[in-house]
């Protein structure tokens, strides 16, 4: 028995040792990598991280902001350039980028930095306020698509059953309609303006995020912590609100990037055909739907608004593809 307790009592007094060892390793360490060690970064941080390793993925990041940018400080570039957006000079129609109009009255002369149009508008002028309207009626769409498709497909997931099946059902029979066709004729019932437009546009726009959110709740709501708050007396809205909806936020995000540029283009489409956002209000879209009866005298009317629309949408994928990958749980720094 004494050996027994002599051979513990040189156990304890080496794990002690080997206790106090690692306590000196680590107070011998500065401050710096210290913290380091304690550090447990969280989901969003570990996705920060990897996303400022995509060096496309920000430098489209980049892009997208000096659009927005541009287009949110229309009112300065049209202060900068002494002319408004509807101001017309039919003498001055069709000029080159560069080129200067001096006006044979008042002597006055004015730069067009990206030429005119058919009218004798400042393309510049007019390319900062159309993408206002074309980023706005594109946002709008997507926050009314997402108010529509995640309400119905977390109802229809949380609830299942007949619900699920009857709104799956409406969501089949809408992905089954030519979706630009339908559009067309909403266009054409009702005449919307860039607000009504967005909310056309949102009307089909809704139902791909939906079945995404539908498939996500049906793995969420048998999760622990939702059986833990039902048991505490939760209401179903509750819980969709307060445990499921935060759980499907980076999907969300990740959709809302990718979906953005498509919904810009169904602006840019309707408008060029001619249903969407009217003159003299200008879009990119219904700049186009302008240049194309004048494309052969003056390229550039065509060629700076397409350009534009290519540019949004190509920064917009580049950066939902980025983040696309940095929100994914499966891949490891």
């Amino acid at each position: 028995m004494a050996n027994s307790a002599g051979s513990k009592s040189a156990t304890d007094i080496s794990q002690t040792m080997d206790d106090m060892d690692d306590v000196r390793k680590y107070t011998s360490l500065g401050a710096a990598n210290r913290d380091k060690l304690r550090e447990n970064p969280g989901f969003y941080t570990r996705a920060w991280r990897r996303l400022r390793k995509d060096k496309i993925a920000i430098l489209s990041l980049v892009g997208l902001l000096f659009i927005v940018i541009f287009a949110l400080g229309a009112p300065l570039v049209e202060r900068w350039v002494g002319v408004s957006y509807s101001t017309t000079n039919l003498r001055a129609a069709l000029l080159p980028p560069g080129a200067s109009y001096t006006d044979p009255v008042s002597g006055e002369s004015t730069t067009y930095w990206f030429g005119t149009d058919g009218a004798g508008r400042d393309l510049l002028v007019r390319l900062a306020y159309g993408g206002r309207i074309s980023l706005m009626v594109a946002s709008l769409a997507l926050v009314f698509s997402l108010l529509i498709g995640m309400t119905i497909g977390s109802v229809a997931g949380f609830f299942g059953g007949i619900v699920d099946s009857l709104l799956m059902r409406l969501v089949d029979t809408l992905l089954c309609i030519p979706g630009i066709t339908l559009l067309l004729l909403i266009s054409v019932w009702i005449q919307p303006g860039p607000v009504g437009l967005a909310f056309v546009i949102a009307l089909l726009g809704w139902t791909g995020v939906s079945r995404l959110i539908r498939g996500e709740v049906l793995s969420l709501k048998q999760r622990d912590y939702v059986d833990a708050a039902r048991v505490l007396g939760a209401s179903n809205a509750s819980i969709i609100i307060k445990h499921i909806f935060p759980n499907v936020v980076s999907l969300v995000i990740v959709w809302a990037s990718l979906s953005l540029p498509s919904l810009i283009i169904y602006e840019a489409t309707l408008s060029y055909l001619g249903f969407g956002v009217q003159m003299p209000v200008p879009s990119w879209g219904n700049m186009l739907n302008d240049a194309r009866e004048v494309f052969r005298r003056s390229w550039t009317f065509t060629f700076i608004p397409g350009m534009a629309i290519m540019l949004t949408a190509l920064f917009i994928n580049l950066f939902g593809n980025g983040l696309r990958d940095a929100l994914d749980p499966r891949l490891k720094e």
